[in-house]
């Protein structure tokens, strides 16, 4: 891996949208990174809130810690993000990986927005590109493109963890969908593959838990596995899956799935980098919806 130094790692559920963001850091009172932050929403109602992001905040400040960086792994379909507000409190930078301008392109044209919405990624601080390094404080970390669910995904490695994004999930779970734009099952299976020929006690970090029932009830929700784990157990792409297999049972799953329900608002948020559209003459944002375009 890319550091003798490991990272501490404090994770933060949020049951609405089984998302996990991730306070990344050298040490108490040192630095830190921020991964995958949730901005709630209330979709019945339109309001947001920052419940789960000021639970992040106390956490970096009790710790007595610097953030540098506020990191998305991709422009996310479930959740809003949380960047923004926590970049004012509490500083660091936005960064995503460079290929989030084809994906503004592509919902640019779906949301019809704005003339003046750049699609060149500039509304984020960072763009990263594969494997480019850079540092938490003490710490070493690289990026890892990893696309398939989104042209755009990447993970972050740092040390002896791996902050996954969508690319995986829990054993128990598989992987992710490759039906959203760019989204592309041969490109997974190889992103997947990347992951798990890294050392087999690498630690992997998922950004999502969607807990399956054992004995009639849903297991405790979980996060954080091993390659080792993944590539013994994983139920879409343990060892001895071929590409072609892996392709044929994705695409077939990927047709019986529903949209998730905060995609349309998520897409708009997110690749703003997390910043709500400007208000229109009476003051107030608004989210579209575009109807029978999806």
């Amino acid at each position: 891996m890319t550091s003798k130094l490991n990272p501490q790692v404090q994770a933060f559920f949020d049951a609405p949208t089984w998302t996990v963001t991730y306070v990344v850091y050298d040490r108490v009172g040192g630095h830190a990174a921020i991964i995958d932050s949730v901005l709630n929403y209330d979709h019945k109602s339109g309001r947001t809130s920052t419940r789960g992001a000021d639970e992040v905040m106390a956490f970096v400040n009790a710790q007595g810690l610097r953030v540098q960086w506020i990191l998305e792994t991709h422009a996310h379909a479930d959740h809003l993000s949380a960047a923004p507000y926590l970049r004012q409190h509490l500083g660091g930078r936005i960064g995503i990986g460079a290929g989030i301008d084809g994906v503004q392109k592509v919902f640019k044209g779906l949301f019809n927005l704005e003339p003046e919405f750049k699609t060149d990624g500039s509304q984020f601080d960072h763009l990263f590109r594969d494997e480019e390094a850079f540092t938490i404080g003490d710490l070493q970390a690289r990026v890892m493109s990893v696309p398939g669910h989104t042209p755009a995904c990447v993970a972050y490695a740092v040390g002896d963890a791996v902050f996954v994004g969508d690319t995986l999930f829990m054993p128990d779970v598989g992987t992710a969908r490759c039906d959203f734009p760019g989204g592309n099952a041969h490109a997974l299976y190889r992103s997947v593959r990347k992951l798990l020929s890294l050392p087999p006690q690498t630690r992997l970090f998922m950004c999502h838990d969607y807990p399956p029932l054992v004995d009639g009830q849903p297991r405790a929700a979980s996060w954080e596995t091993t390659v080792a784990e993944q590539r013994r157990r994983n139920i879409h792409v343990h060892d001895g899956v071929s590409e072609e297999a892996f392709v044929k049972m994705r695409t077939a799953r990927d047709a019986t799935l529903d949209m998730p329900v905060l995609i349309m608002p998520s897409v708009q948020v997110n690749i703003r980098a997390g910043e709500l559209p400007p208000a229109e003459g009476n003051g107030v944002r608004y989210l579209k919806i575009p109807l029978n375009a999806v």
